[in-house]
């Protein structure tokens, strides 16, 4: 199966695993599922790190991508496709765009997104296949 990783899993996942669920865990380990993570991750990391609004013990945003993909997860691009609809995404739950682009991405591309965000979980109604526990 195909999933998609919200920032904070793929973080946690590369940095701190323990504060993963144990279905998290399991979906990870398992080489038969394909593990995303869209660009927009890398961004959201490497704003907030300069803002001050992110520590990361001892390392910087740039080490992410490889990181990830030592580790055999995929990089899903931003299509333009994607891009241009997010509009089309009319639930206002959430105002952080990096969210609500994770959160499209996932819809549109019917790809379920992994994640532990409570505001997130609100957009299960339209249409957003959303995993944790």
């Amino acid at each position: 199966m195909i999933y998609l990783l919200d920032t904070h899993t793929m973080v946690w996942a590369l940095i701190d695993s323990s504060k993963l669920s144990d279905n998290v865990r399991d979906i990870l380990e398992d080489p038969s599922n394909q593990i995303l993570v869209s660009p927009i991750s890398f961004w959201e990391i490497s704003l907030k790190y300069a803002l001050g609004k992110l520590m990361l013990d001892g390392i910087t945003p740039d080490v992410f991508p490889g990181a990830c993909l030592a580790i055999d997860f995929d990089i899903l691009p931003l299509d333009p496709k994607t891009a241009a609809t997010l509009h089309l995404l009319r639930s206002t739950h959430h105002k952080d765009p990096f969210d609500r682009l994770l959160i499209w991405q996932s819809i549109s591309l019917k790809i379920p997104l992994i994640s532990k965000d409570t505001k997130v979980a609100q957009y299960v109604s339209e249409g957003l296949n959303l995993v944790w526990d």
